[in-house]
C-alpha cells in the first residue's frame, strides 16, 4: 500500500515573530490565505488514497493540526511529545504504518513548501514509489534542479543513471556550502538541491535503524508495537524525549549513500519551482514587490519613504507600518512583538530566537 506521511514538527523559528510553539509557521496562512499544511495536503489529493495520508507533529499542536485538517482521520495524525529531529519522526510514522502492512511504501513530504506545478510533484513522487516498488532495498530522495548558488539549501551529487528509470545513484551529500562552492557545483551540472523529501519501504529503513541507530529504532518499535493500546500515550510520553537527537540525512541518508548498509540511495528528479519557506526572506519571494523593490503581504499596510528592498509585514491589517529612508530589512509586526532586522542577517533571526527564548520566553 502506498502512504505519505507529512512531516509538520518544524519549530519555524525563522519566521519569528509570526511563528511561535502554539502557532508555527506550518499552521500560518502563508500561502494566499491558506496554512502551508493544507497546501501540502491538498498537493497529495489523488495520488494516494486519503485515508493513507498522514501528519507527524509535535503533540503540543495536533489539536491545530486536526482543526486545519478535519478530514484527517484520528489515527492520521502522529503526534511526538518532544521534537527529536527528523530521523525519529520518519522512524516513527515508518514503525507505525507499517504495524499494519509491513511491505507498506512511504513517502515523506515537507509541511512548509511551496510548489508548482503540481503535477510535476505528483509526476515525481509517483516515480519514487514506483523505483521502490521495483527495488525495495532502495531509499529515494528527490533533487531539485538548482537555479542559483543558494548557500543555504544541502546539495546531492548524482551518479550513474539506473536503467528503466529516471533515477541516479547518489553519490554524495552535500551540506550547505559557501557561495564560491555553490557556484561551483553548478557549474558541474551534477549536483540538485536536497528537497528533503523522501520514498521507501517502511521495514527497509526500519532495517537500516536497526543498523546505523540500534537503540532508537529498537525504543521506536516498542512505541509502534502499543500504539493502538491505550498504553501508547505514557509509553511515548516515556520513550520519545530520550531519543538521540538527529536529522534522517545524517543518520540514515549519508551513510547509505557510502555503503554502509544494505540499502542503497538513489535520487529522482523533481523538475519543480521549489521554495522552502524557511525564513523570511524565502517567503518574501511568493510577494509583490513595488517600483523600490518593496515587498509586503496582502493585508500589510505600509507608507514607505525613499525606502527600497524591505520587507514588510504585519498580522493587524489596521497597523500602518511607517518607515522612511530604510534600506533592505526586514519589519514583521504582530500584536505583541515587533521585529526588526537586516536583510542580510534574516538567518539569524533563529539566534535572535534563542535569546529571547532566555530573556521573555512568554514571547516565544
Amino acid at each position: 500500500m502506498r502512504n505519505v506521511v507529512i512531516l509538520a514538527g518544524g519549530s519555524g523559528t525563522r519566521l519569528w515573530p509570526m511563528s511561535r510553539d502554539d502557532r508555527p509557521k506550518q499552521v500560518l496562512p502563508l500561502a494566499a490565505g491558506q496554512s502551508l499544511l493544507r497546501v501540502a495536503y491538498n498537493r497529495l489529493l489523488g495520488l494516494v488514497e486519503p485515508e493513507n495520508i498522514y501528519v507527524c507533529t509535535v503533540g503540543a499542536i495536533t489539536d491545530v493540526v486536526r482543526k486545519e485538517l478535519p478530514e484527517l482521520g484520528p489515527h492520521n495524525i502522529i503526534g511526538e511529545p518532544a521534537r527529536r529531529d527528523t530521523a525519529n519522526a520518519v522512524g516513527l510514522a515508518s514503525a507505525v504504518v507499517a504495524r499494519n502492512d509491513p511491505d507498506a511504501v512511504v513517502a515523506f513530504v515537507g509541511s512548509d513548501h511551496l510548489i508548482s506545478p503540481e503535477e510535476e510533484f505528483r509526476a515525481a513522487i509517483e516515480h519514487g514509489f514506483e523505483v521502490v516498488e521495483a527495488r525495495p532495498r532502495s531509499l529515494v530522495t528527490f533533487g531539485i534542479e538548482p537555479t542559483h548558488p543558494h548557500t543555504g539549501l544541502g546539495y546531492i551529487e548524482r551518479g550513474a543513471p539506473i536503467e528503466g528509470t529516471s533515477a541516479y545513484v547518489v553519490d554524495r551529500f552535500r551540506e550547505k556550502p559557501d557561495r564560491e562552492t555553490a557556484e561551483e557545483y553548478l557549474a558541474t551540472g551534477r549536483f540538485w538541491w536536497n528537497s528533503g523529501m523522501f520514498v521507501w519501504q517502511a521495514s527497509t529503513v526500519l532495517n537500516v535503524l536497526d543498523e546505523l541507530l540500534p537503540e532508537s529504532a529498537a525504543r521506536l518499535r516498542e512505541v509502534a508495537a502499543v500504539w493502538d493500546t491505550p498504553e501508547r500515550d505514557a509509553t511515548l510520553e516515556q520513550i520519545y524525549p530520550n531519543l538521540r537527537k538527529i536529522s534522517v540525512d545524517y543518520a540514515v541518508m549519508e551513510p547509505a549513500s557510502q555503503g554502509k548498509v544494505d540499502a542503497d540511495v538513489v535520487v529522482v528528479p523533481m523538475p519543480v519551482h521549489w521554495l522552502d519557506v524557511g525564513s523570511w526572506a524565502a517567503l518574501a519571494d511568493t510577494y509583490e514587490a513595488d517600483a523600490n523593490g518593496n515587498r509586503t503581504d496582502r493585508i500589510t499596510l505600509s507608507c514607505l519613504l525613499d525606502s527600497h528592498d524591505n520587507i514588510i509585514v504585519t498580522d493587524d491589517p489596521d497597523h500602518l507600518v511607517a518607515a522612511v529612508g530604510l534600506r533592505s530589512h526586514i519589519i514583521v509586526h504582530t500584536q505583541d512583538v515587533t521585529m526588526v532586522c537586516p536583510l542580510s542577517d534574516g538567518e539569524r533571526v533563529k539566534d535572535l530566537v534563542a535569546q529571547v527564548q532566555s530573556d521573555h520566553a512568554n514571547y516565544i
